[in-house]
């Protein structure tokens, strides 16, 4: 039987990066976008690569948009393997200072990092309750991890600005509350960290590439029986360089 994923915010980056490598491996892939233009776009581009993929109108922000999400996949597939919770945004103003942080930058992006994700999840677990082993993956950053971020020897320390990281603090939580919950079933809940990957969120700044950083995703989408559930996992970068993959402090 196919195995079936929703991705948000799949029409670009890391979403659609993932998209991709979950249809080489022969999933039905749910490409799931706010603009119904993008999201034709990425269907019909995903399907020239040789993936599985059906276009989903889906704004995390929006209660009505993902209850219909929810609907269509329940009559179209009755349940759902895997869902990524990817689409997110980021807001900097000024020089990043914590003092110089708006409470509407701040509200903008909760909307879309951290209540997006709970809405999303609240909405498709009946389905993904319905699959033999489903498995939830919520794309965060290293920029979430309190530990890193507070460490002088970390190349994040310099970061100071507050909507996006402490979003992604919030769903490293929200993760580990999730998986808690669901810990006496086959769904596993994990937090996936793509690592510093060349995207619009960052200009394509990043040394990794969107592919780098699905790569992440998919092996969390697609962990074994045996697989950690409640976890940051993903690329880990020292103040010695790039290193290899693994679990990050919270």
């Amino acid at each position: 039987m196919t195995s079936t994923a929703l991705i948000t915010g799949a029409n670009k980056g890391i979403g659609f990066a993932t998209a991709r490598l979950l249809g080489t491996r022969g999933w039905i892939v749910l490409a799931g976008a706010r603009d119904e233009t993008r999201g034709r776009q990425a269907e019909k581009d995903l399907a020239e690569q040789g993936a599985d993929a059906r276009f989903v109108q889906l704004d995390v922000t929006d209660e009505r948009s993902v209850t219909s999400a929810a609907d269509w996949i329940e009559g179209e597939f009755g349940a759902l393997d895997a869902l990524i919770n990817n689409a997110g945004i980021t807001r900097r103003e000024g020089a990043g200072r914590p003092s110089q942080t708006t409470v509407e930058a701040l509200r903008a992006v909760y909307e879309t990092n951290v209540f997006g994700p709970v809405a999303v999840t609240n909405a498709m677990l009946p389905l993904l309750r319905r699959a033999p082993a489903a498995r939830i993956v919520n794309v965060s950053s290293e920029l979430g991890s309190v530990t890193v971020t507070s460490d002088p020897a970390s190349p994040m320390y310099p970061m100071a600005s507050v909507p996006y990281p402490s979003s992604k603090t919030a769903l490293n939580m929200i993760t580990v509350m999730y998986a808690k919950e669901l810990r006496d079933t086959p769904v596993k809940v994990n937090a996936a960290n793509p690592g510093y990957c060349a995207t619009d969120l960052n200009g394509h700044s990043g040394f990794r590439t969107p592919e780098q950083g699905a790569e992440v995703v998919v092996h969390l989408a697609t962990l074994p029986a045996d697989g950690p559930t409640g976890v940051l996992w993903g690329h880990v970068w020292t103040a010695d360089g790039p290193g290899g993959y693994g679990v990050l402090p919270w």
